[in-house]
C-alpha cells in the first residue's frame, strides 16, 4: 500500500494574494455615484433622441397622463391653499414690521408663482406618480419583461420610459398653473380676513411688481422638474438591485435622489433668472 502524498497548507502569501486588497474597494464606492450619474444623463439623452422616433405611444402616453393627474390634482389643490396662506401671513406680519404693507400681495404672489408652485407640485408628483412609475418598471425588470422586449426588438425606453416621462412633463406644466391660482387665491383670502388687508392694495402690488416672464419661469421650473422626476424613477426602476426588496429600496431611493435635485435645480434656475431678468421698475 503507497503512503498517502502530504498535503502542504497554503503559504500565507498565497492566501493574501487569494483576498481582495483592501486599498481597492474604497475607489470603487467612490466611483459609483459618478457612474449612476453619467447612466443617468445616459438615461436622459436616450429619452430625447427616444421622443423624435417613430411610432408614438399615444395611448401608453394618455394612460399615463391620467394616471398622474389623476393622483395629483387633489393633493396640489389643497396642499397650495396653506402654502399660500403661509407665505401671505410671514410676508404680511414681515410688511407690517417694516411699513411696507402695500406690497404685501406683490411680495407673496411672486414667492408662489416662482418658488412655492413649480416645487409643490414637482414634489408631489415624484412622491405620488414617481414612486408608482419607478414600481412599475422595476417590477417588471425583475420579471425580466424588459429584457423579452429587448429579444422582440422593442426598446423599453421608447414604449415604456417616453410616455411616463412626457406625462410627467405635461401634468407638471399644467398643475402648476392650477396651483399658482389656488395659491394665489389662499393667500388672498389669509391677508384680507386675518391680517385685515386692503383688497385693492394687494391686487395693485401685485400689478405694480409682477411681470410676464414671472409666469414663464414658474411654467419652465415646473416642465424641467417634471421632466427630472420621471427620468429618476425610471432610472432607478430600470435598475433594481436584487428582487422585490431591490424594487422597494429603487422606490424609496427615487423620491429622495428626485427631492434633493429639485432643490439644487431650483436654485440654479432661480439663480439665473434673477441675473437675466431685471425686476419690474429696475
Amino acid at each position: 500500500m503507497t503512503a498517502p502524498l502530504p498535503v502542504r497548507p497554503p503559504e500565507p502569501a498565497a492566501e493574501e494574494a487569494r483576498e481582495e486588497a483592501p486599498g481597492q474597494r474604497p475607489p470603487s464606492r467612490l466611483l459609483a455615484p459618478l457612474r449612476q450619474t453619467g447612466q443617468l444623463f445616459a438615461l436622459a439623452l436616450a429619452v430625447a433622441r427616444a421622443v423624435f422616433r417613430r411610432p408614438f405611444q399615444v395611448r401608453e402616453f394618455i394612460e399615463q397622463f391620467w394616471f398622474v393627474a389623476s393622483v395629483t390634482i387633489l393633493p396640489a389643490a389643497l396642499v397650495s391653499i396653506p402654502f399660500g396662506a403661509v407665505i401671505a401671513l410671514q410676508v404680511g406680519s414681515l410688511t407690517e414690521q417694516l411699513g411696507a404693507q402695500s406690497f404685501t400681495g406683490g411680495a407673496s404672489v411672486l414667492a408662489v408663482i416662482q418658488q412655492a408652485s413649480p416645487l409643490i407640485v414637482a414634489l408631489l408628483i415624484a412622491g405620488a406618480a414617481g414612486s408608482a412609475i419607478c414600481a412599475d418598471l422595476g417590477s417588471r425588470k425583475i420579471r425580466e419583461e424588459l429584457d423579452a422586449m429587448e429579444v422582440m426588438g422593442v426598446s423599453p425606453i421608447q414604449r415604456l420610459v417616453v410616455p411616463r416621462v412626457l406625462a410627467t412633463m405635461s401634468v407638471a406644466v399644467l398643475l402648476n398653473g392650477l396651483v399658482s391660482v389656488v395659491g394665489t387665491l389662499g393667500g388672498y383670502f389669509f391677508n384680507v380676513i386675518m391680517q385685515d388687508g386692503t383688497p385693492g392694495a394687494y391686487l395693485a402690488s401685485f400689478s405694480a411688481l409682477a411681470q410676464l416672464p414671472d409666469l414663464y419661469v414658474g411654467e419652465l421650473k415646473a416642465l424641467i422638474f417634471g421632466f427630472i422626476a420621471g427620468i429618476v424613477a425610471a432610472y432607478r426602476g430600470l435598475n433594481p438591485r436584487g428582487g422585490p426588496k431591490g424594487v422597494g429600496d429603487a422606490v424609496n431611493q427615487s423620491v429622495v435622489i428626485t427631492f434633493m435635485l429639485l432643490f439644487a435645480v431650483n436654485m440654479v434656475l432661480t439663480t439665473i433668472y434673477l441675473q437675466i431678468v431685471p425686476p419690474k421698475g429696475g
